[in-house]
């Protein structure tokens, strides 16, 4: 479904640059003289050339009768001259040809509508108006197919005469072009050119165009081109009206291509599917035209959020680091015992490693592993490891919610460290963790959680985002006061704070932000503590990554409903709600939701538009995210070297979470439920392990 509703997004694009001649657009015009494979008869005949069914090897020409004038307008139709045209011509009730283009036709549909039903003639003058000399067969035939879906949508008609877009008389059949000429023949098309090339897109003055207008030899026949679009077509309305009273005082009759020739109009209605098929294609371009503004001021809204958040980063962040680097700025040293809990579900492959980096603790601490009906072995390793500081507490498998509720219970001291069972604690982590409650005001500390398996590129992908996206956020967060997830691979709270609001829910499938925002409307500081660093086991596939970021986007989501009433709250609770809460939602929902836009303008603007300043506009973001990359990694004291693959990051893994975000909210909005994803775990990332 995301991924359907990103091609949509992208097909309205399409539309909407097709309407507006922006899509596909080719600007080269031919220039050819040889004229060695074009029967000599049609280089000398008249301007409609029919090289239909049997006569497509042979084509014939017809003139137009002597005495007979056909207006042609070319381009259109053009809100602002195709009107007036059309009351000059009904004024002196004259019938002429437009050609028109597919785009004009679905942007002014009832000008087209206005136009049969003055009785004029429809001809085809392609969609994006390109010179058909370079284009392949297939683009020639998308441009007739297109121009008829619109003409159908619109006014319920096809039409089986065509005009070339940049062509002139019959004698300018060349090379090039007489092969498009029986190319569109095949198809059914009689093709007019013209006798009279007024030149009135050059606006030379009302008395060239009519003069240029007028019949080469007095009372022949005469095929005119004017134009009723493309630019200022004053002149051409002027000379109009000179052109029809000067050749009605010589005896000339007005008519149309079809009328002249003596056949029916070639302008005919159609049923069924071809009509409905246009009227879906109208509606949709219509919809597409009318969608691109919201689509930019959606987009509008996704940069203000980035370059906001990008802001307050840079603000905050220093300001963090300045902090963290006084040392002791919460009160005495803290060293009394700490409670770890580890809840453990089938997490034998990491569950060693795990323990043999507490053991290296520089901090009093007791470990309970809670071990959450594995079916692995994992409680049986713990026991075999018999460290005296270890105690396993087995219960039947309940969840991660209720293993820490077990944990938290059979807990001895009052501050306790949560931390998964695929991760692994530095020596200095638990000590530099508990610091900051010697400021009794804090009721949880959040550490800084470290990607251990970065050397895959999957792995280095991660490093960036959680160096980036969570530990530079999260001191933004912390410096705000309103930090809204405390990461379940390490983190530590009062028990005090626990116990106040109930413990940990499973009303969530994100445990951690669901206690965060408890404690913090309970009125609770949380801070962040970055150099408590642990260093946990990332997924190492696309599939395990997707599970992982689809509970976690559902679960914040969820966390973030159930606490929606923060928002009308008082106090601590109602600070959240009208500061965190909406941080939260705008940085970490709405500005994701809303930057595939800018992937797909990307996209549509290298493919139509222009390629060049858009691939150095997207350059220009690359390198703000790289320098604000590096400047978290510099906070974080991280080598760089990893930052070379942000590039691809951007392509391929933005895309991915993008995708991830939007199914995890289609979920949320359809009311779906989500089970938790267990991932498959290697035990690779050891400890202890230095940044």
């Amino acid at each position: 479904m995301p991924l359907s509703l990103l091609a949509c997004l992208l097909a309205l694009l399409v539309l909407r640059g097709l309407a507006t001649n922006e899509a596909f657009h080719d600007s080269r015009i031919a220039v050819s003289v040889d004229k060695t494979t074009v029967p000599d008869h049609l280089l000398k005949g008249g301007p409609v050339i029919d090289a239909r069914g049997d006569r497509n090897e042979h084509p014939v020409s017809y003139r137009i009768p002597d005495r007979t004038a056909v207006l042609s307008f070319d381009d259109g139709p053009s809100p602002e001259w195709t009107p007036k045209i059309l009351e000059v011509l009904a004024a002196r009730d004259v019938r002429a040809d437009f050609f028109v283009t597919g785009a004009m036709a679905t942007r002014h549909p009832e000008l087209i509508r206005q136009i049969v039903a003055d009785g004029h003639e429809l001809g085809v003058h392609t969609f994006t108006h390109p010179d058909l000399v370079y284009q392949s067969h297939a683009r020639i035939s998308w441009e007739l197919a297109q121009t008829q879906l619109a003409l159908a949508g619109v006014a319920g008609v096809h039409s089986a005469l065509f005009r070339p877009p940049y062509s002139s008389d019959a004698t300018a059949m060349d090379d090039w072009n007489y092969p498009v000429i029986k190319y569109v023949g095949a198809r059914g098309y009689l093709t007019a050119f013209i006798d009279r090339d007024t030149d009135d897109w050059k606006r030379p003055g009302v008395d060239s165009i009519v003069k240029a207008a007028m019949p080469a030899k007095p009372g022949a026949g005469a095929l005119i081109l004017l134009h009723d679009a493309g630019g200022d077509r004053s002149q051409t309305l002027a000379a109009l009206v000179q052109i029809i009273d000067r050749l009605q005082a010589q005896g000339y009759r007005f008519t149309t291509v079809s009328e002249a020739l003596g056949a029916s109009s070639a302008t005919v209605p159609v049923h069924g599917f071809q009509l409905w098929a246009g009227k879906g294609f109208v509606w949709a371009t219509g919809v597409a035209v009318l969608t691109l503004p919201v689509l930019v001021g959606l987009l509008a809204v996704v940069g203000f959020l980035n370059f906001g958040r990008f802001a307050l980063m840079l603000v905050l962040a220093p300001l963090h680091a300045r902090r963290s680097r006084r040392g002791n700025a919460w009160g005495p040293p803290v060293t009394e015992p700490v409670t770890v809990l580890v809840p453990a579900y089938n997490e034998r492959e990491c569950i060693a490693n795990t323990l043999r980096s507490l053991a290296a603790s520089d901090h009093p601490i007791e470990v309970i592993v809670i071990d959450d009906g594995s079916t692995d072995g994992t409680a049986d390793i713990v026991e075999e490891m018999a460290l005296p500081f270890v105690r396993l507490v087995r219960q039947a498998n309940g969840g991660k919610s209720s293993a820490l509720n077990t944990g938290i219970a059979a807990a001895s001291y009052d501050l306790v460290v949560m931390m998964d069972g695929d991760t692994v604690f530095e020596p200095s982590t638990v000590r530099e963790l508990v610091q900051p409650f010697g400021d009794p005001a804090i009721g949880a500390v959040a550490g800084n959680a470290k990607v251990g398996n970065r050397d895959s590129l999957i792995g280095a992908w991660q490093h960036i985002e959680y160096v980036l996206g969570h530990n530079l956020d999260r001191r933004m967060y912390d410096m705000l006061g309103v930090i809204p997830t405390i990461p379940g691979a390490v983190g530590a709270f009062r028990k005090e704070a626990l116990r106040r609001v109930g413990g940990m829910s499973d009303d969530t499938l994100a445990e951690d932000t669901d206690i965060t925002i408890a404690v913090l409307c309970d009125g609770w500081r949380i801070v962040y503590a970055e150099r408590a660093r642990a260093w946990t086991e990332a997924p190492a596939s696309l599939q395990q990554l997707w599970s992982q970021r689809y509970r976690w986007s559902y679960g914040s989501m969820q966390a973030m409903w159930k606490h929606r009433g923060a928002v009308t709250s008082r106090g601590p609770a109602g600070r959240f709600g009208r500061l965190g809460l909406p941080l939260v939602v705008m940085f970490g929902v709405v500005a994701p939701l809303l930057a595939p836009l800018v992937d797909l303008f990307l996209l549509y603007g290298v493919l139509f538009g222009d390629a060049p300043i858009t691939l150095t506009s997207w350059g220009g973001f690359i390198l703000l995210q790289a320098a604000l990359s590096w400047y978290a990694f510099r906070l974080d004291g991280e080598k760089p070297w990893h930052l070379i693959s942000l590039p691809i990051q951007q392509l391929v893994y933005r895309q991915l979470m993008y995708i991830v975000l939007l199914q995890s909210a289609i979920t949320a909005v359809t009311g779906g439920r989500l089970r938790w994803q267990k991932l498959r775990r290697t035990g690779e990332v050891a400890a202890p392990v230095e940044a």
